[in-house]
């Protein structure tokens, strides 16, 4: 499918969201333009199947400071400690109020809210603050409940925050670890990497063996993805964060003196509507994720 075409889909989608008050009606009708197949939410085995299950079933309202990817960090820092949070410069509701003189010459834009959000700076006086301004904007216009009736985000308040720029062992890029949490317990990660140049993922088992299979975008068994110098760590920290949650993805990055700092939790990775390769894959992750009893 051509970029402008899918871009267009997904623009007509996110307008017609907000009128379509059924959340139901919904998520059935966007699984299956995703998919080509009909969701199953009554008996559901696929791991995509019981994400949607629990979009609709079972409402965790800590969630939504917990997706908040501004308002999460003083929780987060409690729980694994403020050295392994990224500093922030500053937060903002509009891109007009950012202060740019008082950011550094290098940093990141995210909104707090959605997935996309993002401007990357390694040089201010080269940033095109028209093209990062209309970005931000679209970003914080919008609510991201709508889109993907991820309950969670419904009453979260968008800003954008700047935070400080980072690289790892590379030099140039810096590699998101996502460690795949079910039922509290870490059990895969995700590393993904080349984000920018021809994205790739490779998966690996708590004993950094590489695992066989991707999601959306393709793995590299040949790429030397090194096992973290302190994975176990990494691994505790998810495991603490992930405590009482039916699943949750936990983020971090490794800065290049192998500094570990949390990134995000994610509770509905791709809105369930991960393409997997080999499709089976759906399957064997949805049997790890035993679903609580439904409480709405």
């Amino acid at each position: 499918m051509k970029k402008w075409f899918k871009t267009l889909c997904e623009d007509v989608i996110t307008f017609i969201s907000p009128y379509i008050k059924n959340d139901e009606t919904w998520i059935r009708f966007t699984y299956f333009l995703s998919h080509h197949r009909s969701v199953n939410l009554k008996a559901p085995k696929r791991f995509n199947d019981k994400l949607q299950w629990l979009l609709l079933n079972y409402h965790d309202w800590s969630y939504t400071d917990m997706v908040d990817k501004y308002r999460v960090k003083p929780i987060v820092a409690k729980i694994i400690g403020e050295n392994h949070i990224i500093p922030t410069y500053g937060a903002w509701d509009s891109f007009d109020k950012i202060d740019f003189d008082s950011l550094p010459d290098q940093f990141v834009l995210k909104c707090n809210h959605d997935s996309g959000g993002l401007v990357i700076c390694t040089d201010k006086s080269k940033l095109d603050k028209n093209a990062a301004r209309k970005k931000i904007m679209k970003s914080l216009k919008k609510n991201f409940y709508y889109r993907t009736r991820e309950y969670a985000y419904k009453n979260v308040k968008p800003v954008v925050l700047a935070e400080k720029y980072m690289v790892d062992d590379t030099g140039w890029q810096l590699k998101d670890y996502k460690v795949f949490c079910f039922n509290g317990e870490p059990t895969y990660i995700e590393v993904d990497y080349d984000r920018f140049v021809g994205h790739k993922l490779n998966v690996y088992d708590l004993n950094w063996n590489f695992v066989d299979f991707y999601m959306t975008s393709k793995n590299d068994p040949n790429a030397n993805i090194k096992k973290p110098a302190k994975f176990e760590t990494m691994i505790e920290m998810a495991r603490k964060l992930a405590k009482g949650t039916p699943f949750v993805r936990v983020d971090f990055y490794i800065n290049q003196n192998d500094e570990i700092f949390f990134g995000e939790m994610t509770y509905t990775p791709g809105t369930g509507h991960i393409h997997f390769t080999p499709d089976d894959w759906d399957f064997k992750l949805g049997e790890l994720l035993i679903l609580p009893e439904k409480n709405v």
